[in-house]
């Protein structure tokens, strides 16, 4: 039989046919391990910052931001949170507030009040830059104890053995350890020489000059509060780590978080497209550089997403980034402390104690950490319950302490217990929590508040007075 007759057109496609098939796939194939790599690079191999990057390749975007009361679940009443803060931002002390707060490992609240400044009346947002000052203290202390579970330093080892500029009253930085340096254990009065660094002297000078200075008590036996002592960490971090101290530091902890807005050095402020500038009152300020050339001390900047960030890795969320034994070398009590804050609020906290760039102490029978920090026109606090993965941050753009105490109002909410108003703003001014006792605080508390008992890297103003 005679085969069919095949038109030459028909002859000629069953080849493309086969090609295109063949074309189609091999992208079938190539899309599925693009898909699988990519998972394999978000959850088994590569550090969490890369998860995001997964979700958006299977077309699912990152959760929104709990920024609106119908985003705002959990065990804390976050509408009367809401209502709290509002008040405290109208407040004629303050300028701008921004504020996030971690429930049970997960960001459940975020938002800003105020404004950048009152000419351009910029809001709040929640990519607004603000100094930590203090707080940064932590940063130097969590890269320590990394550096030491690489093997790149010790925690034992002696400042003088990394070549720092410090120098201490008898030479005790042969035997000042870097754990010590970190926790406030170098005998000298608290802030020495600050007044001479807001002066415009070198911190490097004023390290080598610190052998002259006063001491408040024998090198490794007390806790006293330091800013330029401190720095020398950024020295010695720095050599240990073959850079910069803030190169390190973006490298190896915040670009691995996902911190984009976060940086060492004033450019990482004024540099930024959105940033608050600082207040007094209603006042301006101008922008000092002299705690900045101090960056171990309180030279980091971010904004309230990147500090809520830090906060989750201190909080142990961040494994692959800063492991258990990381946290805790840096956490754990390497001195106990004299009451943090003053007054009503200073009594409430027990057990004060101080690890490397860390504060701790209970509330209600609860372990606390955190740190806060305070520069001429910016305040910052981080207060977070690592048992309950619970705990709030705040930034604001003015001089004024009170805002110190509210955390302890977010912790009565979600401990449930009976509840006290500790931001005690003038009557009428403010919805109070059912049955909130007043903390009655006096002016001598407000202004220890604005202090901040040691966690201030800049109040020139407040040690004239003493």
């Amino acid at each position: 039989m005679a085969d069919e007759a095949v038109p030459a057109g028909a002859r000629e496609s069953a080849p493309f046919r086969l090609n295109a098939r063949m074309i189609a796939y091999a992208i079938a194939a190539a899309a599925l391990l693009l898909v699988a790599w990519t998972f394999y690079r978000a959850f088994a191999h590569q550090d969490e910052a890369w998860a995001p990057v997964a979700t958006s390749v299977i077309g699912k975007p990152p959760p929104p931001l709990p920024t609106t009361p119908d985003l705002w679940h959990g065990r804390i009443d976050y509408r009367l949170i809401d209502q709290r803060l509002q008040t405290l931002a109208a407040q004629p002390e303050m300028a701008g507030l921004a504020v996030a707060i971690v429930e049970d490992g997960k960001l459940s609240f975020v938002k800003g009040y105020g404004v950048t400044d009152f000419e351009t009346n910029t809001p709040i947002a929640p990519g607004t830059v603000f100094r930590w000052a203090s707080l940064s203290k932590g940063v130097a202390g969590t890269m320590a104890a990394l550096l030491a579970s690489e093997g790149k330093l010790s925690l034992n080892d002696t400042v003088a053995q990394w070549g720092s500029t410090l120098r201490l009253p008898g030479g005790a930085e042969q035997k000042l350890t870097i754990g010590q340096l970190l926790s406030h254990q170098t005998g000298l009065t608290k802030n020495a020489y600050d007044g001479r660094l807001e002066g415009g002297a070198n911190p490097a000078a004023l390290r080598m000059g610190l052998a002259a200075a006063p001491q408040q008590c024998a090198p490794g036996t007390c806790h006293s509060y330091q800013n330029v002592a401190f720095d020398a960490a950024s020295e010695i971090e720095g050599k240990a780590g073959g850079k910069i101290y803030g190169q390190l530091v973006e490298e190896k902890l915040f670009e691995p978080l996902g911190m984009k807005r976060a940086g060492v050095g004033m450019d990482a402020l004024i540099g930024s497209e959105n940033w608050a500038k600082p207040h007094r009152g209603h006042q301006e300020r101008p922008v000092v550089e002299s705690y900045f050339r101090v960056p171990a001390a309180a030279g980091v900047s971010s904004s309230i997403l990147d500090l809520e960030r830090w906060m989750e890795a201190q909080m142990g969320l961040w494994p692959k980034v800063l492991s258990p034994n990381v946290l805790n070398e840096a956490h754990r009590v390497w001195v106990p402390t004299h009451r943090v804050y003053a007054g009503r609020l200073a009594r409430a906290l027990d057990d004060p104690g101080y690890g490397l760039g860390w504060r701790s102490f209970t509330y209600q029978g609860h372990l606390l950490q955190g740190h806060s920090g305070a520069v001429d026109g910016y305040r910052s606090t981080m207060v977070y319950d690592p048992k309950e993965k619970t705990g709030i941050v705040m930034l604001w753009n003015s001089n004024w302490g009170r805002p110190f105490a509210f955390p302890l109002e977010l912790f009565d909410n979600y401990y449930r217990i009976e509840p006290t108003d500790w931001l005690d703003l003038p009557p009428g001014s403010t919805i109070l929590p059912a049955g909130a006792a007043p903390a009655q605080t006096n002016p001598q508390d407000i202004a220890a508040e604005d202090v901040h008992s040691g966690d201030v890297a800049e109040a020139p103003a407040r040690r004239k007075k003493r």
